[in-house]
């Protein structure tokens, strides 16, 4: 057995770890050995101070050496048993609930000094321990700072610690991977010694240099699988393709307003990926509003133009219609396109997959149907894909290779990240940033208001309904809940009826497929004046004549999530509201939080602020699919470690490093589960 694989062994090659303890490890996802040792210590407990009874605290976990004076035993099997010990300066009471008097003689004999540790507290008149399970007559065994873990039934403090150490003791030495360069950076510390110190708590809390060697090789990895895809991707040759710069200046003049210095910036970038003999895959993110879709569809002009097809996928069928009709408003019958959902009949459903097959359609809309095994494509040169649906690196990877050697990858989010997130969930692509909107775009003003003053809101409704106006009601919630104290869509919808009638529309998560195409296209065809609905409103989809949205306990959503329901108003030319509800007695770090968002229309600086306020694993809810979370790396406490690794990165690509001297790392660290198909 080499190095690398004890330490990616199961966890139950271990002495002392049979069948039973290992599938209770399994239940923390602890599979490995590599999965044991490098869970932290949530906490550490010192038990090294010896403490007299007159000065114990209560509610503290503390040490103290005592006389085992008498045992009450009670005749009743539901009392627990009691040992009563004392030192020179009082009383403390053990208490056991269901242990047996032998093990309680055997672990506190009569007339012994016994060293006792555990947590203090106060019953009657006296101190107690109850159920103590650091227990000897050898002092030394219990006078020490422990590693304290989370622990899972069956599992106890000192069989984790048993095991770790057991894990720790065959750890074998591992060839460094890292240059000499960052290992200066990082004081010089091999991954044996930061293991090894890691799950010693005076080391670990005194110099936080072990727990960065870790944190920075679990980063680095990451961006050398990104690297990796990103490297394999473009290697492969690929025809170029003729750019038509004129192109431009003639979709401005449809379009009726100039793009911006961003979205000409984006269009260079991806006619030159486009240009050379590299495949494109190329990320678009850009704030709500920002352009994105112009700049994508005059990329596909350009390739249709080189005599290929493009796929144009969306997240939802509503969508997808919705971009058919914008590339047909902009260029007419010049191009054929095609829409292809779920909806459409089987009898023009095999003509539309006949004339992708014989080349007759030159750009075909749809969800992620199109990609399909049975579709065919006659000659794919562009994929876009409008990414709402985040899929993980593996995703990604898999279409990078669906349309062969000469097509190029388009994706674009529509969710503003923080940029150490952003190298860690987009690492194995090129990124573009629009973040400036067209100036045809009015900011959305944004208000704040106390549900007790709903009326306000409702006369303010009433008179964007007399503008011929439309309205977006969004709630936390589809039905009244017992447990939360949240807004139903269901009851707010009865409400807003019984004021405006039938005007008012309802759209949730439990209402079907067609149902929900229905209401939507009855919110856009403004048969509808006010939708109440919860957050499955599509981001994307452009409802110009929306033109307020009022977000019932706004303190209970996210900024950028806050910030992406915003954005579904504002798509016109008409000036736009938002409304955010909240009820009395907020808490300063909600005050906070909505006082960011009404001093800000700048999505990457909301996520930012978000980011720090809830933590990286809760922005936006991301647990991206083919991606798992760090284990130890945080992009906001650990921004130094984020920006060292990128320069790493950077160099080893620079300079067409050989990776092979990496394998292990990614093997351990890795999070992608493409391992087998990198190295």
């Amino acid at each position: 057995m080499n190095n690398y694989e004890y330490i990616l062994s199961d966890i139950s090659i271990l002495k002392g770890v049979g069948n039973s303890l290992a599938s209770k490890f399994k239940r923390k996802n602890i599979h490995t050995i590599f999965d044991l040792i490098l869970s932290t210590p949530s906490k550490y407990i010192d038990r090294s101070t010896e403490t007299k009874i007159k000065d114990l605290h209560i509610g503290k976990i503390q040490t103290v050496t005592v006389l085992v004076d008498k045992y009450n035993f009670p005749r009743f099997r539901n009392l627990p048993n009691k040992v009563i010990c004392s030192d020179n300066s009082g009383n403390l009471e053990c208490i056991f609930f269901n242990s047996y008097e032998g093990y309680i003689k055997k672990i506190l004999p009569l007339n012994k000094l016994v060293t006792i540790s555990g947590k203090i507290t106060f019953f009657r008149g006296k101190y107690q321990i109850t159920n103590p399970t650091h227990v000897s007559a050898d002092k030394n065994k219990i006078k020490k700072i422990h590693s304290n873990y989370k622990l899972t039934d069956g599992i106890s403090d000192n069989i984790y610690n048993k095991t770790i150490q057991e894990a720790l003791r065959k750890l074998p030495k591992l060839d460094e991977w890292l240059s000499q360069n960052v290992l200066n950076e990082l004081n010089n510390v091999s991954w044996n010694d930061a293991i090894k110190h890691l799950h010693k708590p005076k080391n670990y809390s005194q110099d936080k240099k072990y727990i960065n060697r870790l944190i920075f090789d679990e980063i680095l990895s990451t961006f050398i699988i990104n690297s990796n895809i990103r490297r394999n991707f473009k290697k492969k040759y690929k025809l170029p393709k003729i750019i038509d710069y004129s192109l431009t200046d003639n979709v401005e003049k449809k379009i009726g307003f100039k793009l911006t210095q961003d979205q000409i910036n984006a269009i260079n970038q991806i006619y030159f990926d486009i240009k050379s003999n590299e495949r494109m895959f190329r990320l678009l993110q850009g704030d709500v509003g920002c352009g994105k879709t112009i700049v994508s569809l005059i990329a596909a002009q350009n390739i249709i133009l080189n005599k290929y097809q493009v796929a144009f996928m969306s997240p939802t069928e509503i969508l997808a219609k919705q971009h058919y009709k914008l590339f047909s408003k902009i260029f007419g019958n010049s191009f054929c396109a095609e829409l292809l959902t779920g909806k459409t009949e089987l009898k023009k459903r095999k003509v539309v997959l006949l004339n992708l097959k014989n080349k007759k359609i030159d750009i075909i809309f749809g969800t992620h149907a199109l990609f399909q095994k049975k579709i065919e494509f006659k000659k794919l040169g562009l994929i876009i894909i409008d990414e709402q649906h985040k899929f993980g690196v593996n995703q990604r990877k898999k279409l990078s290779e669906k349309g062969g050697s000469n097509c190029d990858v388009l994706v674009m989010s529509a969710t503003p990240i923080p940029r150490t997130m952003m190298m860690t969930l987009y690492g194995d692509m090129d990124i573009t940033l629009i973040k400036s909107k067209p100036k045809n775009r009015k900011e959305i003003y944004t208000y704040t208001k106390d549900i007790n003053k709903i009326d306000v809101v409702i006369n303010f409704i009433k008179k964007e309904i007399n503008n011929n106006n439309q309205v977006f009601w969004v709630c936390p919630l589809i039905e009244k809940s017992k447990k939360l104290d949240h807004q139903s869509s269901i009851v707010r919808y009865e409400y807003l009826k019984k004021i405006f009638k039938d005007k008012v529309g309802l759209l949730h998560g439990s209402i079907n497929k067609d149902k929900k195409d229905e209401i939507l296209n009855n919110f856009l065809n403004n048969k509808i004046k006010i939708l109440v609905s919860t957050t499955v409103i599509e981001v994307g989809i452009d409802f110009p004549n929306a033109t307020c949205i009022v977000i019932e306990d706004s303190n209970k959503f996210g900024l950028s999530q806050l910030h992406q329901l915003r954005g579904r108003v504002g798509r016109g030319e008409k000036q736009s509201s938002c409304i955010l509800l909240y009820k009395s007695s907020l808490s300063e770090k909600a005050k906070k939080r909505l006082k960011i968002l009404k001093s800000s229309n700048d999505g990457f600086f909301i996520a930012e602020e978000d980011l720090k306020l809830r933590g990286y694993g809760d922005l936006l809810g991301f647990q991206q699919s083919g991606q798992k979370t760090f284990r130890l790396a945080d992009p906001i406490i650990n921004e130094d470690l984020f920006l060292l690794a990128e320069k790493e990165i950077k160099a080893i690509e620079n300079n067409n490093k050989n990776l092979s001297k990496y394998n292990l790392l990614i093997k351990l660290y890795d999070r992608a589960n493409i391992v087998n198909e990198l190295i």
